[in-house]
């Protein structure tokens, strides 16, 4: 079953554009857009399939639709880039141990959790935004298990943990591990490298 057909981008982008006559400046983020896209999941169809939204700030799936688990992510602030996606939580890790080994074992069982993950970005311009709806593919991010930590930042005591994951010799995306908040981000992904499902222009 696809999910991600044409009938659910039409739709999504349907429901973002009604969501800006009540919000006009203010993009659907966070649980805002996972609500949006349960909605648009519903009107698309679906194929009839059993949806269900999870309670927020769990661990696991955002939305589950039939037997496929969702990880729902945005990216919408004023300094997001066209070609390069970051995740500014990817996971949360645990306080101890505080190791390179631990902390990608831990980021790449978060991302077992998922079958698919679905991602709406916002480019800012004076009168307009341009949306991105893309599926990043959780086998890109799954690469992070083999990425080289080193220690980054200049914080006392324990430190955070940086790598760069790497494709045929280009750098895809950077893995970062934040020992102030505990949170596992992705910088620097590249959207080239992920499924481009709809793009648009939202006037302001």
């Amino acid at each position: 079953m696809e999910i991600f057909d044409d009938r659910f981008l039409a739709t999504m982008e349907q429901v973002v554009t009604i969501h800006h006559t009540i919000y006009p400046q203010i993009d659907p983020r966070d649980i805002f857009f996972e609500s949006l896209a349960l909605r648009a999941l519903h009107l698309a169809g679906a194929a009839g399939a059993n949806m269900d939204q999870t309670t927020a700030n769990m661990a696991g799936p955002d939305l589950i639709v039939g037997e496929q688990r969702l990880s729902i992510k945005t990216e919408t602030g004023k300094g997001t880039k066209p070609g390069l996606i970051t995740i500014t939580k990817l996971c949360t890790t645990e306080r101890e141990p505080w190791d390179a080994e631990t902390l990608l074992e831990r980021a790449g069982a978060h991302l077992l959790r998922y079958e698919r993950m679905l991602m709406l970005r916002a480019i800012w311009h004076e009168e307009q935004i341009h949306y991105q709806l893309l599926e990043i593919p959780l086998e890109l991010l799954r690469l992070l298990g083999f990425v080289q930590l080193e220690a980054v930042g200049r914080r006392s005591g324990i430190g955070s943990l940086a790598g760069d994951v790497s494709v045929g010799g280009e750098r895809v995306f950077r893995v970062h591990f934040d020992a102030s908040d505990r949170k596992c981000s992705v910088r620097g992904l590249l959207v080239n490298r992920c499924n481009m499902l709809r793009e648009w222009d939202q006037r302001l």
